[in-house]
């Protein structure tokens, strides 16, 4: 029987239908369509089978791409599901949101010949979505019931894969959050046409389902300090991600209708999962009929821009430092963006902001890229005499998160943090210098994707066993 692999030589690559632009900017709903069974395994069969699989390497949770890509070519997507769960405790997610140009799909070597890459998310996304509907997603088992808990600080994508881990091996888990929702950005951040809810919060309820106890709108330091949460549980794990917006300061910032990106993004994510938004119903937090500027060139800006389109907005530009090559979001948003109506002001930055009581206006420079600095990227430096206006009636910042302080949060002096006041740990174990405290995700390595966010809370799962494993600690909290 011929390998039915390695059809790239007669398959062309083919992304899953993309929605016209026109169309897709008037709601909120995903903009690809689903693969079809055929085009899922037509475009598979396309995977070269590598030696050395470049997919993979790139991968942060090392992802059996070859694998399940062969699974899903002979018809077997049952195990192909189960390959790609092995590894990722949300594969949905991934499929739909990683960044595939910047990792998988951009190492892929017949990217790299230019033959044009295999579609890995659009398969992820076409495995996981069959597997949910056939019923073969399956809620944690736990191997043995066990005496022992763990604390989790944070339900985002690091907090409830560190969950899923632990409930598996027999831990009861319990995972705080400040918001009424399980998720973190997920829920809160992304926007639907990326990620609609309904996926984050099918997978959340299995996880309940699983015995994972969930405690919404739980604040720690103000319900319960650090210190209390370590006398209930084995081992406490901070979570928490981070979201206190970066901020620069200019001539005019203290006007009205300029917002954090997390602002915006809530009341838009907030109002599609039926929730009273008052900021948004009464128009502040809302783009229709307005011009609006968006400030950065990361996936948080892009969200940003994509939003203001379907929400109505006059105009929408997004104002960038750097070019077009040097902008650190995913080409394919920019593309998708683009396409929608956004337009994007390259190699500018804001200089001031004009208004009377609200902002009308926002003054930039132009900007050229002068000397690399030690990263190798080239810093941007303002053109002499450049200054312009944009029209602005809202100005959103999107120039990235830092995390929150939570020594002075948590009631807990003595919780480590580095210069940047990410939680500091020590290697390989992930605990920090308080025993029984561990970190991952953003809030240890610094605002990332959520793809890394599930590796970091994997492996603080795996360390944490071992630490309960081997240390005398008092029993946890029993199950509930």
């Amino acid at each position: 029987m011929p390998d039915p692999m390695q059809q790239f030589i007669r398959i062309g690559g083919a992304m899953p239908d993309k929605r016209p632009a026109e169309k897709r900017r008037k709601d909120f709903d995903e903009i690809y369509d689903a693969y079809s069974p055929e085009g899922a395994t037509a475009q598979a069969s396309r995977c070269e089978q590598c030696g050395i699989p470049y997919c993979q390497v790139h991968c942060p949770l090392q992802n059996n791409i070859p694998d399940w890509l062969r699974l899903a070519t002979e018809g077997r997507l049952q195990e192909a599901y189960e390959v790609s769960q092995a590894t990722n405790t949300f594969p949905e997610v991934c499929g739909r949101i990683c960044p595939q140009d910047r990792l998988c799909e951009g190492s892929c070597v017949l990217e790299q010949s230019r033959h044009g890459t295999v579609t890995i998310g659009a398969i992820e996304k076409h495995i996981t979505d069959t597997a949910w509907e056939k019923g073969w997603v399956k809620a944690p088992v736990a191997r043995e019931e066990l005496d022992m808990s763990v604390g989790i600080i944070g339900g985002g994508p690091a907090g409830l894969a560190a969950a899923e881990r632990l409930r598996t091996r027999g831990y009861q888990v319990h995972v705080y959050d400040r918001y009424d929702r399980m998720g973190g950005l997920m829920i809160y951040g992304i926007p639907n046409f990326k990620l609609e809810k309904d996926i984050v919060e099918r997978r959340t309820k299995l996880l309940a389902d699983g015995g994972i106890h969930y405690h919404n709108n739980f604040e720690v330091g103000r319900d319960a300090t650090m210190a209390e949460l370590r006398e209930k549980h084995g081992a406490v794990l901070i979570a928490t991600g981070v979201y206190k917006a970066r901020d620069f300061q200019a001539p005019g910032s203290g006007l009205e209708n300029i917002f954090p990106a997390m602002d915006f993004l809530t009341a838009s994510n907030r109002k599609g999962l039926g929730d009273a938004v008052p900021a948004f119903d009464d128009g502040t937090l809302n783009a229709e009929g307005k011009n609006i500027v968006v400030i950065g060139g990361g996936d948080t800006a892009m969200d940003c821009v994509r939003t203001a389109i379907r929400q109505g907005a006059k105009s929408v530009k997004c104002l960038y430092r750097r070019d077009r090559a040097n902008m650190p979001g995913s080409q394919r948003e920019v593309a998708n963006a683009e396409e929608e109506g956004v337009e994007f002001v390259w190699l500018s930055a804001p200089e001031a902001f004009h208004g009377e009581g609200k902002v009308t206006s926002v003054q930039a420079h132009r900007m050229h890229l002068g000397i690399a600095d030690v990263t190798g990227r080239q810093t941007p430096e303002p053109i002499e005499g450049s200054q312009f206006t944009i029209p602005a009636d809202m100005v959103i910042k999107a120039l990235g998160f830092d995390p929150e302080d939570l020594p002075t949060m948590f009631g807990e002096p003595d919780l480590p943090v580095s210069k940047w006041g990410t939680v500091k740990v020590q290697e390989p174990s992930r605990m920090t210098e308080i025993d029984g405290v561990f970190a991952a995700g953003d809030i240890y390595r610094g605002a990332s994707l959520v793809v890394w966010a599930i590796k970091d809370g994997r492996d603080a799962a795996d360390n944490i066993h071992q630490y309960l494993q081997t240390r005398d600690k008092r029993p946890g909290v029993a199950a509930a």
